[in-house]
Formats: structure tokens, sequence, C-alpha cells
């Protein structure tokens, strides 16, 4: 009797055990793309869109390549796929410094000479 009862239940604890672990597995073969957010179906698309409403900035991560460039990607699951996104992002490197010598006009300079000469002479006193 007893033999019998260890038998059912080591047979029950396999059974739970090979369910997890099919459950398991199943995860470890999901497959995994780098696709950009243009190549998404239009459904997927939207799915994106609405997985994150108040954007991208805070879920984004950073993919450097061994040239040197890089690009940003956002995590997106199927049941059968696990996506990294290309986000197409504007990146301000500072290297465009042309709009910061015109930040002034030639008008606004002007008189600022006169100023400076003055501030000169008060100290003088």
């Amino acid at each position: 009797m007893q033999k019998k009862y260890y038998y059912l239940l080591l047979k029950q604890i396999l059974l739970i055990l090979a369910e997890n672990f099919g459950y398991m597995t199943e995860k470890i073969t999901k497959k995994r793309l780098v696709t950009s957010f243009h190549n998404l179906t239009a459904e997927q698309q939207e799915e994106v869109k609405t997985l994150y409403p108040r954007g991208y900035a805070e879920v984004m991560t950073r993919i450097d390549k061994p040239n040197g460039d890089f690009f940003y990607v956002v995590p997106y699951e199927t049941e059968e796929v696990s996506y990294l996104v290309k986000i197409d992002v504007k990146v301000d490197d500072g290297a465009d410094d042309d709009g910061a010598d015109d930040f002034y006009s030639d008008d606004e300079i002007k008189g600022a000479d006169e100023i400076a000469d003055d501030d000169m002479s008060d100290e003088d006193m």
C-alpha cells in the first residue's frame, strides 16, 4: 500500500516538474530579434505605442556598435518573439555651435563698450 502511494506521489511530482520545465524551456527558446520600428507591422507599432503611452525615454537602452556608432532600442515582446525595437532619436551632441554665435545681434551689443567704460570710471573714484 505504501509503495503504491509513493509511486503515485512520485508520478505527480514528475508531472509537475515536467510542466514547469516545459514552461521554463519555452522562455529560453523564444526567438530574439533587433528590428526598426518602421519594419514592424501596423498592429505591432500600435501595440508598442500602447505599451509606452508616455514615451520611450524611461525604457530606452543605448546599444554601442564596435565601429563607434550607436542606436537606441526599447523592449517589445510577443508570444513567439522578443524584440529590441530600434527607435529614431535625435541626439544633441553639441557639434552645431553656430547658433551660439548668433545669439546676440549686433544691435544688442552696441553700447556695451560704453557701459563697460562707465563702470571703469566709477571704480576709479
